[in-house]
């Protein structure tokens, strides 16, 4: 028996705003408010940083500023992007059960095929690649992520539409070891667009929107039908009061931006198919045998996001023969949904910058 979705659309929105409709209609289905839906988005230029990412280190708020294209945070993980009226958004918001309850990971494949299924209805092979992008022989489509929290799922996507790259290289840091790792010369050869794959017969946005619908109706079983006025207006005011008091302030954006300041520091980088995790570590004590502060970023999938808040806050003060066990206990003690990372990758990430010698900070 099919499930159904309910479809909405805000129309064009500023990043930070539409970052906080998404935390609206999480937490309006956490309370019942919100049935399980789909919602398309549509920015007006923005560069948006991944949850657990450093600000400075990831976009050039500079060249933004300079040219109008607002910096924000979303709620998810996974790496910076930079987004348009010629790019597509979507989110799923749904119940765990909804659609069978499966893991993270196998519900980030799921979703993912199913969106690919429907995209490639233009004529084009899109595929899945693990761990979070829709690609087309080799380069990168569409970007997604998303986390539970609790019993509800928020899983989202992007299309590349059309592409303004001079836009996406001015606005973004792309690391050169993103580049080299995937064969290129530049992060421009990393994306294409449905306009640089099909020319004149580039679909509209419409059309890009009923395709993903086709494809998660085809392959997920969802039905889907218009979302009720009230739904609409729910999502909207709770959407504008979470970026008045959150999501849309500078506190936020600028959360994580950069090393701990003040001594020296050492940087310790686990990479692997879950991502880049980062941590920077100083020391205190006699001899340096305690953690004083520690900063963890990177553009790993974690849920729920503030889990990285608090093994920071675990890590703190402690002795750093202790640090392998504490991480080990704090998982254990905090399950975590993650994407292709997990205990061990925190803790290469720690344990290296614990071996790395310290620099102070530029």
């Amino acid at each position: 028996m099919s499930r159904v979705f309910r479809v909405l659309d805000a129309g064009l929105r500023a990043g930070r705003l539409n970052i906080a409709l998404d935390q609206a209609m999480l937490e309006l289905h956490q309370t019942g408010r919100l049935a399980d839906s789909v919602r398309f988005i549509h920015f007006q230029p923005s560069a948006l940083l991944g949850r657990h990412q450093s600000l400075s280190a990831e976009i050039d708020v500079d060249y933004c500023r300079q040219r109008g294209i607002e910096v924000g945070r979303r709620i998810t993980g996974g790496g910076a992007i930079y987004l348009d009226p010629g790019q597509l958004g979507w989110a799923l918001v749904f119940g765990r059960g909804a659609l069978g309850g499966p893991s993270l990971d196998e519900m980030a494949r799921a979703v993912c095929e199913a969106a690919a299924a429907g995209l490639s209805r233009f004529g084009i092979e899109v595929r899945f690649r693990p761990r979070n992008d829709l690609e087309v022989e080799g380069r990168k489509l569409g970007g997604t992520g998303g986390f539970f929290d609790g019993d509800t799922l928020l899983y989202q996507g992007t299309v590349l539409v059309e592409l303004d790259t001079t836009s996406l290289l001015g606005a973004l840091r792309v690391p050169r070891a993103k580049i080299v790792r995937h064969g290129l010369d530049s992060a421009a050869q990393r994306v294409v667009s449905l306009r640089e794959l099909l020319g004149a017969r580039t679909p509209t946005i419409g059309q890009v929107q009923q395709a993903l619908l086709d494809g998660f109706c085809e392959r997920l079983g969802i039905e889907f039908q218009p979302a009720e006025a009230d739904s609409h207006a729910a999502v909207l005011q709770l959407g504008r009061e979470l970026h008045a008091r959150w999501i849309g302030t500078e506190e936020f954006v600028a959360e994580i931006d950069g090393p701990p300041r003040g001594a020296a520091v050492s940087v310790g980088t686990c990479a692997g198919a879950g991502g880049t995790i980062t941590a920077y570590l100083r020391r205190e004590g006699p001899e340096g045998r305690r953690i004083g502060q520690v900063l963890i970023s990177g553009d790993f999938f974690v849920a729920p996001p503030r889990l990285v808040l608090d093994l920071e806050s675990r890590l703190r003060g402690i002795e750093i023969e202790s640090v392998g066990e504490t991480i080990e206990r704090f998982f254990l003690e905090h399950p975590a949904s993650t994407l292709s990372v997990g205990a061990a990758d925190f803790k290469r990430a720690i344990e290296t910058a614990l071996s790395a010698t310290a620099h102070a900070p530029a």
